[in-house]
């Protein structure tokens, strides 16, 4: 690999890359290309760029992971994205549906010194305004989470996270936070309709009905975990 720090375009595509392996999937290049939103030739050239640079490897079947190298480099622009949320929402109180459309704006100028600077002023958080974990300081193994939408009725949890491509539907995120569907957050199954993929749930003291694709994106911690003291929600 460079000793030259990836430029913007490959940061993207570290992070994207990152962000499917942490969320259980086979990476290809098909799914690149619907993610980065781009012709297959160019996705492909930048892959092969990237596997020149020593920063991801493909196998046979053409599926794509990081290198060491590219691991270290996707943690790095996934810590300064996430460090830029913590610092956009709580510092400069930007609404949490928000925070991840700007900080990918500035998330790519951010200087290992600036980096440490944030980390000082937000008190070194573990996490993202959305529960997802700070590579570097957050809390190793993470604690274990499961779909919204793998539980029964009458279950209790908390809600852990959002899903980091969820992150990147404003509107969705707005029907979280106006519900109060957030990190940190208890709620309870209040019913599990699978003849029309819903459920309906209570958190707050209102009922929520919520389609299978967005309980699918809102991680929370097993039934066993949850009675587990966790903070409070950061978004108002």
């Amino acid at each position: 690999m460079s000793d030259h720090k990836p430029s913007a375009t490959i940061e993207d595509y570290l992070q994207a890359i990152y962000n499917m392996i942490r969320e259980g999937r086979t990476v290809i290049a098909a799914r690149l290309t619907e993610k980065m939103g781009v012709a297959a030739p160019t996705v492909w050239a930048t892959l092969q760029r990237m596997q020149r640079d020593g920063l991801v490897n493909l196998n046979p079947r053409k599926e794509i992971t990081l290198s060491e190298a590219g691991l270290e480099a996707a943690e790095s622009i996934m810590r300064r994205h996430r460090l830029a949320e913590c610092l956009l929402v709580d510092i400069l109180g930007l609404e949490w549906h928000e925070a991840h459309e700007e900080a990918h704006r500035i998330e790519h100028a951010i200087s290992p010194r600036v980096e440490a600077h944030i980390m000082a002023v937000l008190d070194h958080p573990t996490t993202c305004p959305h529960g997802n974990p700070i590579p570097g300081y957050a809390q190793e193994p993470p604690p274990p989470t499961v779909a919204l939408n793998s539980l029964s009725e009458g279950d209790e949890v908390t809600i852990e996270s959002i899903l980091e491509d969820a992150e990147q539907d404003q509107d969705l995120l707005r029907y979280l936070q106006k519900n109060g569907l957030v990190p940190g957050a208890r709620l309870k199954v209040v019913e599990v309709a699978p003849f029309n993929a819903t459920m309906t749930v209570e958190v707050g003291g209102t009922r929520v009905t919520l389609g299978d694709p967005v309980s699918a994106v809102i991680r929370v911690r097993p039934p066993a975990q949850s009675l587990q003291p966790v903070a409070g929600p950061r978004a108002s």
